[in-house]
Protein backbone atom coordinates (compact mmCIF):
# COMPACT_ATOMS: atom_id res chain seq x y z
CA UNK A 1 0.00 0.00 0.00
CA UNK A 2 1.62 3.21 -0.94
CA UNK A 3 0.78 6.70 0.16
CA UNK A 4 -2.06 7.48 -2.37
CA UNK A 5 -3.49 3.91 -1.53
CA UNK A 6 -3.27 5.01 1.50
CA UNK A 7 -5.41 7.90 1.02
CA UNK A 8 -7.92 6.07 -0.93
CA UNK A 9 -8.55 3.64 1.35
CA UNK A 10 -9.06 5.73 4.29
CA UNK A 11 -11.74 8.26 2.14
CA UNK A 12 -13.65 4.78 0.99
CA UNK A 13 -13.80 2.77 4.03
CA UNK A 14 -14.80 5.80 6.66
CA UNK A 15 -16.15 7.74 4.08
CA UNK A 16 -13.89 10.50 4.98
CA UNK A 17 -14.71 13.69 3.37
CA UNK A 18 -12.64 16.37 1.47
CA UNK A 19 -12.18 18.68 4.55
CA UNK A 20 -11.37 15.65 6.80
CA UNK A 21 -8.06 14.82 4.26
CA UNK A 22 -6.83 18.39 4.48
CA UNK A 23 -7.18 18.42 8.01
CA UNK A 24 -5.12 15.06 8.20
CA UNK A 25 -2.97 16.64 5.59
CA UNK A 26 -1.82 19.43 7.97
CA UNK A 27 -1.75 17.28 11.02
CA UNK A 28 0.85 15.24 8.97
CA UNK A 29 2.24 18.46 8.08
CA UNK A 30 2.52 19.72 11.81
CA UNK A 31 3.81 15.97 13.03
CA UNK A 32 6.92 16.72 9.98
CA UNK A 33 8.07 20.31 11.64
CA UNK A 34 8.16 18.53 15.34
CA UNK A 35 9.66 15.60 14.42
CA UNK A 36 12.62 17.64 13.94
CA UNK A 37 12.11 18.78 17.96
CA UNK A 38 11.54 15.68 18.93
CA UNK A 39 11.35 12.41 17.64
CA UNK A 40 7.73 11.15 17.14
CA UNK A 41 7.65 8.95 14.66
CA UNK A 42 11.14 7.06 13.09
CA UNK A 43 12.32 9.18 10.37
CA UNK A 44 12.39 6.37 8.43
CA UNK A 45 8.44 6.59 8.50
CA UNK A 46 7.88 10.16 7.41
CA UNK A 47 7.40 9.57 3.74
CA UNK A 48 5.05 7.24 4.70
CA UNK A 49 3.11 8.55 7.56
CA UNK A 50 -0.84 7.62 5.53
CA UNK A 51 0.01 3.83 5.24
CA UNK A 52 2.59 3.44 8.29
CA UNK A 53 0.46 5.82 11.10
CA UNK A 54 -2.65 7.11 9.82
CA UNK A 55 -4.10 3.74 7.86
CA UNK A 56 -2.77 1.70 10.33
CA UNK A 57 -4.44 3.62 13.36
CA UNK A 58 -7.57 3.51 11.55
CA UNK A 59 -7.66 0.09 10.90
CA UNK A 60 -8.55 -0.33 15.10
CA UNK A 61 -11.78 0.76 14.32
CA UNK A 62 -13.28 -2.23 13.56
CA UNK A 63 -12.59 -4.18 16.33
CA UNK A 64 -14.50 -1.47 18.85
CA UNK A 65 -17.54 -2.63 20.32
CA UNK A 66 -20.08 -0.12 19.12
CA UNK A 67 -19.88 3.59 17.45
CA UNK A 68 -19.83 5.37 20.74
CA UNK A 69 -17.33 3.13 22.86
CA UNK A 70 -15.22 5.34 25.10
CA UNK A 71 -11.80 4.65 24.01
CA UNK A 72 -8.83 5.55 26.20
CA UNK A 73 -5.37 5.10 24.45
CA UNK A 74 -1.89 4.71 26.58
CA UNK A 75 1.29 6.16 25.93
CA UNK A 76 -0.47 8.27 22.53
CA UNK A 77 2.59 9.54 21.28
CA UNK A 78 1.82 11.51 18.38
CA UNK A 79 -1.47 10.54 18.18
CA UNK A 80 -1.53 7.42 16.90
CA UNK A 81 -4.01 5.76 17.37
CA UNK A 82 -5.29 7.78 19.17
CA UNK A 83 -6.19 10.82 17.45
CA UNK A 84 -7.05 9.06 13.97
CA UNK A 85 -9.36 6.97 16.38
CA UNK A 86 -10.73 10.52 17.65
CA UNK A 87 -11.28 12.13 13.78
CA UNK A 88 -13.27 8.69 13.13
CA UNK A 89 -14.95 7.48 15.74
CA UNK A 90 -18.35 9.09 17.88
CA UNK A 91 -17.42 8.35 21.03
CA UNK A 92 -15.27 9.97 23.38
CA UNK A 93 -11.90 9.77 23.48
CA UNK A 94 -8.64 9.63 26.22
CA UNK A 95 -5.31 9.97 25.40
CA UNK A 96 -2.57 8.90 28.03
CA UNK A 97 1.13 10.41 27.62
CA UNK A 98 3.92 11.45 30.38
CA UNK A 99 6.26 13.53 28.39
CA UNK A 100 5.18 17.19 28.56
CA UNK A 101 6.71 18.06 25.09
CA UNK A 102 4.34 14.95 23.56
CA UNK A 103 1.34 16.12 25.58
CA UNK A 104 1.72 19.78 24.33
CA UNK A 105 2.28 18.62 21.06
CA UNK A 106 -1.22 16.18 21.28
CA UNK A 107 -3.12 19.52 22.15
CA UNK A 108 -1.70 21.30 19.13
CA UNK A 109 -2.75 18.81 16.84
CA UNK A 110 -6.12 18.14 18.52
CA UNK A 111 -6.90 21.80 17.42
CA UNK A 112 -5.03 20.97 14.28
CA UNK A 113 -7.36 17.85 13.15
CA UNK A 114 -10.50 19.98 14.99
CA UNK A 115 -11.15 16.92 17.05
CA UNK A 116 -12.63 16.98 21.38
CA UNK A 117 -10.23 14.77 22.92
CA UNK A 118 -9.02 14.67 26.68
CA UNK A 119 -5.44 15.07 27.16
CA UNK A 120 -3.79 13.41 30.09
CA UNK A 121 -0.25 14.58 31.20
CA UNK A 122 0.77 11.96 33.45
CA UNK A 123 2.32 8.28 33.86
CA UNK A 124 -0.55 5.43 33.38
CA UNK A 125 0.04 4.25 36.61
CA UNK A 126 -0.48 7.23 38.18
CA UNK A 127 -4.19 8.05 36.46
CA UNK A 128 -6.68 7.85 38.70
CA UNK A 129 -8.82 4.32 37.64
CA UNK A 130 -11.98 4.50 35.52
CA UNK A 131 -13.31 2.34 33.15
CA UNK A 132 -13.09 2.72 29.57
CA UNK A 133 -15.20 0.13 26.81
CA UNK A 134 -12.00 0.14 24.59
CA UNK A 135 -8.03 0.19 25.52
CA UNK A 136 -5.57 0.51 23.06
CA UNK A 137 -1.54 0.99 22.92
CA UNK A 138 0.90 1.31 20.02
CA UNK A 139 4.47 0.61 20.39
CA UNK A 140 4.05 1.64 24.20
CA UNK A 141 4.67 -1.53 26.51
CA UNK A 142 5.43 -5.36 26.47
CA UNK A 143 2.26 -6.94 26.75
CA UNK A 144 2.63 -8.27 30.47
CA UNK A 145 3.43 -4.53 31.54
CA UNK A 146 0.91 -2.96 29.23
CA UNK A 147 -2.09 -5.27 30.44
CA UNK A 148 -0.71 -4.46 34.13
CA UNK A 149 -0.89 -0.98 33.32
CA UNK A 150 -4.21 -0.83 31.53
CA UNK A 151 -6.07 -2.85 34.30
CA UNK A 152 -6.67 0.15 35.97
CA UNK A 153 -8.96 0.92 33.51
CA UNK A 154 -10.51 -2.28 32.31
CA UNK A 155 -14.10 -4.30 32.73
CA UNK A 156 -15.24 -7.65 32.25
CA UNK A 157 -16.48 -6.38 29.15
CA UNK A 158 -13.48 -3.91 27.50
CA UNK A 159 -11.93 -4.90 24.37
CA UNK A 160 -8.02 -4.49 24.27
CA UNK A 161 -6.72 -3.58 20.70
CA UNK A 162 -2.90 -3.49 20.92
CA UNK A 163 -1.05 -3.52 17.18
CA UNK A 164 1.99 -5.58 17.92
CA UNK A 165 3.43 -6.06 14.28
CA UNK A 166 5.57 -8.62 13.34
CA UNK A 167 6.18 -9.42 17.81
CA UNK A 168 2.59 -9.99 18.05
CA UNK A 169 2.69 -13.83 18.15
CA UNK A 170 5.88 -14.08 20.01
CA UNK A 171 4.09 -11.85 22.75
CA UNK A 172 0.96 -13.34 23.11
CA UNK A 173 2.60 -16.78 23.09
CA UNK A 174 5.24 -15.73 26.11
CA UNK A 175 2.05 -13.89 28.54
CA UNK A 176 2.06 -15.32 32.00
CA UNK A 177 -0.93 -18.19 32.19
CA UNK A 178 -2.28 -15.82 34.84
CA UNK A 179 -3.65 -13.39 32.76
CA UNK A 180 -7.15 -14.52 31.31
CA UNK A 181 -9.29 -13.89 28.82
CA UNK A 182 -9.95 -14.10 24.99
CA UNK A 183 -6.91 -13.46 23.27
CA UNK A 184 -6.65 -13.69 19.60
CA UNK A 185 -4.67 -12.36 16.71
CA UNK A 186 -5.73 -10.44 13.95
CA UNK A 187 -3.70 -9.18 10.94
CA UNK A 188 -2.86 -6.09 9.72
CA UNK A 189 -4.12 -3.99 6.60
CA UNK A 190 -0.62 -2.20 6.13
CA UNK A 191 1.63 -5.04 6.76
CA UNK A 192 0.74 -9.01 6.20
CA UNK A 193 3.54 -9.96 8.70
CA UNK A 194 2.20 -8.21 11.08
CA UNK A 195 -0.57 -8.78 13.64
CA UNK A 196 -2.93 -6.88 16.05
CA UNK A 197 -3.60 -8.54 19.52
CA UNK A 198 -7.35 -8.24 20.03
CA UNK A 199 -8.72 -8.99 23.67
CA UNK A 200 -11.92 -9.37 26.25
CA UNK A 201 -12.27 -10.38 29.51
CA UNK A 202 -9.11 -9.96 30.56
CA UNK A 203 -8.33 -10.31 34.30
CA UNK A 204 -5.47 -11.87 36.40
CA UNK A 205 -5.72 -14.67 37.73
CA UNK A 206 -4.44 -14.48 41.92
CA UNK A 207 -1.63 -16.79 42.75
CA UNK A 208 -1.60 -19.34 45.10
CA UNK A 209 -0.10 -18.44 48.30
CA UNK A 210 2.19 -21.22 49.15
CA UNK A 211 1.66 -22.95 52.57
Amino acid sequence: MNEEEARAWLAVRYDVSRETLDRLDAYARLLREENARQNLVSAASLDHLWHRHIVDSAQLLRFAPATEASWVDLGSGAGFPGLIVALLHRGPVTLVEERRLRVEFLIRAAECLGVDVEVVGARVERVPPRSFDVISARAFAALPRLLGLGARFSTAKTVWILPKGRNAQSELEALDPSWQGGFHLEPSFTDAESAIIVAEGVSRKAKRMER
